[in-house]
């Protein structure tokens, strides 16, 4: 009888160990696509600024510039190992995941590079910061996401 209970009691913990594997890996995933979806909220009119399809707003402009930096380190702490299933993260990411991580610090680089371009309301600043912000996320995009 006591070894019953044992083996019940184990097999409940386990069970409840891996329910909360499981909410962790959901979490994570609902974290990075969620800080990911707020750059996008930021970034994407900034976009529109610099290519003419709306007024140019150099304190909206510094005001996202700045918003998406904050949001920069954000997203690397959601790619928990196997979250990988069910989204369009390439399990590339873990194999390398000193690269991968390496994205993101030149992520932090170039946002903060570009707060400090949008500040001076210079487009010839402006522009090739924005830029390169642009290319380090398609970067991380063309080697570690699904398209």
């Amino acid at each position: 009888m006591k070894k019953l209970a044992f083996a019940t009691l184990a097999g409940s913990l386990l069970l409840g160990t891996l329910n909360a594997q499981a909410a962790d890996v959901d979490n994570a995933i609902e974290h990075r696509q969620g800080v990911f979806s707020a750059m996008k909220w930021y970034f994407g009119p900034m976009g529109a600024m610099i290519k003419g399809d709306m007024p140019y707003d150099q304190a909206e402009f510094t005001r996202r510039a700045e918003q998406l930096a904050k949001l920069a380190p954000m997203a690397e702490e959601g790619f928990v190992e196997g979250s990988a299933e069910g989204t369009e993260a390439l399990p590339a990411i873990w194999e390398d995941m000193d690269t991968f991580s390496g994205g993101f610090d030149k992520l932090e680089s170039t946002t903060a590079a570009l707060v400090e371009a949008s500040m001076s309301g210079d487009m010839a600043q402006i522009k090739p910061a924005f830029g390169d912000v642009a290319k380090t996320c398609k970067g991380c995009h063309d080697n570690f996401r699904e398209d």
